[in-house]
């Protein structure tokens, strides 16, 4: 980026010093627009189609700074066939988004090697609108649309160029002309995107599957840990009630996994799968929380929702299930940003009741697994304080353990189970005693079951931090978290959070373990603390309503909009109405400027006129071809010497007309010259005595 910027800065000043050819300036300026547009690529393409790019620009910027032949067209088609080549070879296809875009910036490179033709021009400039658009396939962050809005600024300079093939005319006059194109094409753009209906999944930006996720369905000791380093935002949380709870009752649920095979967890998938109900399978209790989130594309087939929101309204853009099991199930991984807004209750009751109908899948262990930790949970269980012990009891005297035991709590506890991994929970629970969420909760789970207690593991994440730039909570993938609940008869399945016992800032404040800062980062803090904080504050803070109002503005939006326009009950048919009606009205607009352009005269003719009228004051009457030199040929062989100051108004009109930089002509531009040959030939008509017959020129 930063050398593309460069470039276009020193193409930008010897173009303006008027140091180069027009057609080597315009090659040079083209080749600059089109180096800034492909530069946020070349992190994403295979390393050789960023070489390609960056040598064949410079190649075609030497070749226009000598003015030296173009290759031919048998070195094109080689090189074509060899990126052709190569892109099948990197993807595995010439088909998908990838695939596509790295022939796209090929194509584009190799396109300014046949610049031989305005027609060859104008298929690098459409070439590089669409390039533009590759970039919002990627992201539709602020940065990068304001880097395209610049593309898109120079690609309609460059066209603007284009259409002025006569004279040189200056670089800043056609990128003021562009801009004034691009200004009054904003408002129909505008209305266009408020109006045009949000028909999913026709509205939207496809995602493939290999973008970067955070939790999943799955957990294994360890796969948390690792996005504790991760500060990318997960989800964007409002309270829209007067009422904020406590940053520790902030647990956003996520997979439950029941299923243990000794190394991974996984959801239990039972023979007859139901959807909780409320009211039969689960009470809420308290006062519930309204508030709304901001889910950002995590690519996982869950939608981690404060607990605990049983419902969804109809308008949530997404559909959802609440499982057995309390985790909301989509129909499809969450690939694009979802905003809704639901009611939570921090205090509920889920599960069934009875002892008789224990959830018995929740008590399965691998056999040969944790023989250690098995044994120790045998040996606490004949302790006669626990013999007759209910399931609450026994989490209190596990939570007991974890504090007294030596316990710690850790990014980077190392790996277990190396040796063997059958043993990985006994060297955590029994030995090393080291560990991160995903370790206490699945301790905790295992021994529990041994003590004959259904256990499950919930992964999520837990606690917010506050934005004071906007009012509103970040959720980051830095706070992923994991923890236990466990089924007790009369009470149901009850949050356990081992972390918790371990760590009680990690939960109770939302302090999260991060990693070391780097230099420069450090070095900013030790200057200025909380410089870093607060800049990032408010950056995603403007991120934030970037996301909100352009990209989720969506149909509740629109409909919200109608709504205040005097619409009770919007429908679609209304937004197309007001999208036909729209488009009529403009068009219509347009063709009336069109027809008021065609009659309006260009200045230098209206000027001219008025000269010809002032003519006819001195009995001089010109035909519509004859310019203002034949006008100052028949006063200076009339008048004489006295026509001078007029000859000299009339030629300095007529250099004006054909003056070499051929840009367009404004009023203002003539207006001066055409009142001072106006003022000479009413000071000569003054001055001279009156012809004695009408003569024509």
């Amino acid at each position: 980026m930063s050398a593309a910027m460069t470039s276009i800065a020193s193409t930008w000043r010897l173009a303006t010093r008027g140091a180069l050819p027009r057609e080597a300036r315009d090659t040079l300026f083209l080749l600059a627009v089109i180096a800034w547009t492909v530069a946020p690529h070349l992190p994403h393409v295979p390393w050789w189609a960023g070489a390609l790019a960056v040598v064949v620009l410079l190649w075609r910027g030497a070749l226009a700074l000598r003015s030296a032949p173009l290759p031919p067209r048998w070195v094109l088609v080689g090189v074509l066939a060899m990126s052709v080549a190569a892109t099948l070879a990197s993807h595995r296809s010439l088909l998908g988004r990838e695939a596509g875009i790295t022939l796209l910036v090929a194509l584009v490179a190799l396109k300014t090697l046949e610049l031989r033709a305005r027609r060859d021009a104008f298929v690098v400039f459409f070439l590089g609108f669409f390039l533009v658009l590759t970039h919002f396939l990627r992201s539709q962050s602020m940065p990068i649309a304001a880097a395209m809005l610049v593309s898109v600024w120079g690609l309609l300079a460059a066209l603007v160029l284009a259409h002025m093939p006569v004279g040189r005319p200056p670089l800043r006059e056609a990128a003021l002309l562009a801009g004034r194109f691009a200004l009054l094409g904003a408002p129909i753009m505008a209305l266009l995107f408020v109006l045009f209906p949000r028909i999913g999944p026709l509205w939207g930006v496809p995602q493939d599957g290999g973008a970067k996720t955070g939790l999943s369905g799955e957990m294994r000791m360890g796969e948390i840990a690792e996005l504790a380093v991760d500060e990318s935002i997960a989800m964007r949380l409002r309270f829209t009630g007067g009422a904020r709870p406590d940053p520790a009752t902030l647990y956003f649920r996520g997979a439950v996994l029941g299923a243990w095979d000794g190394v991974t967890w996984r959801s239990v998938m039972p023979r007859t799968p139901r959807l909780m109900r409320v009211g039969r399978d689960l009470t809420t209790q308290g006062t519930p929380v309204d508030y709304e989130l901001t889910v950002e594309p995590l690519q996982i087939p869950t939608l981690p929702l404060l607990e605990l929101t049983p419902s969804l309204p109809p308008d949530a853009g997404v559909r959802a299930l609440l499982r057995e099991d309390l985790s909301w199930m989509t129909d499809r991984p969450i690939a694009e940003r979802l905003r809704l807004a639901a009611r939570a209750w921090p205090r509920y009751r889920a599960g069934p009741l009875d002892a008789d109908a224990a959830p018995r899948e929740y008590l399965a262990l691998p056999p040969g697994f944790s023989p250690r930790t098995l044994a120790w949970a045998a040996e606490l269980r004949r302790d006669p304080r626990l013999a007759e012990a209910d399931a609450g009891t026994l989490a209190g005297a596990l939570f007991a353990h974890i504090r007294s035991g030596g316990f710690s709590y850790t990014l980077t506890p190392g790996t277990y189970g190396e040796d063997d991994p059958r043993s990985a929970i006994d060297e955590f629970w029994l030995d090393r005693k080291a560990g991160f969420c995903e370790h206490y909760a699945a301790a905790f789970v295992v021994v529990m079951r041994a003590l004959d207690v259904p256990a499950r593991v919930v992964t999520g994440y837990q606690g917010a931090e506050f934005n004071a730039a906007d009012g509103s909570y970040v959720v980051r993938q830095s706070f992923a978290h994991a923890w236990a609940e466990y089924w007790q008869p009369g009470r149901g399945w009850v949050r356990a959070d081992p972390t918790a016992a371990v760590a009680p800032d990690r939960i109770e404040r939302s302090r999260p373990l991060t990693a070391p800062r780097g230099v420069i980062a450090g070095a900013i803090e030790g200057f200025s603390p909380g410089l870093l904080a607060s800049l990032r504050a408010r950056w995603e803070a403007v991120n934030s309503a970037w996301n909100q109002w352009v990209l989720g503005f969506n149909r509740t939006q629109q409909f919200d909009l109608m709504r205040e326009l005097g619409i009770e009950a919007p429908q679609w048919e209304d937004l197309a109405f007001a999208l036909i009606g729209t488009v009529v009205a403009l068009s219509l607009a347009g063709a009336g400027w069109a027809a008021w352009a065609q009659r309006r005269r260009e200045p230098w003719l209206a000027a001219w006129d008025g000269v010809r009228r002032s003519a006819r004051e001195l009995d001089v009457d010109l035909r519509a071809h004859q310019t203002p030199r034949a006008l100052a040929r028949v006063l200076r062989a009339r008048h004489g010497a006295a026509a001078e100051p007029a000859v000299r108004a009339l030629l300095a009109l007529e250099a004006r007309r054909y003056a070499r930089d051929a840009r367009p002509l404004r009023r203002a531009d003539v207006a001066p010259l055409a009142r001072e040959a106006r003022r000479a030939l009413r000071a000569l008509g003054e001055d001279a005595p009156p012809a004695a017959a009408h003569s024509r020129a």
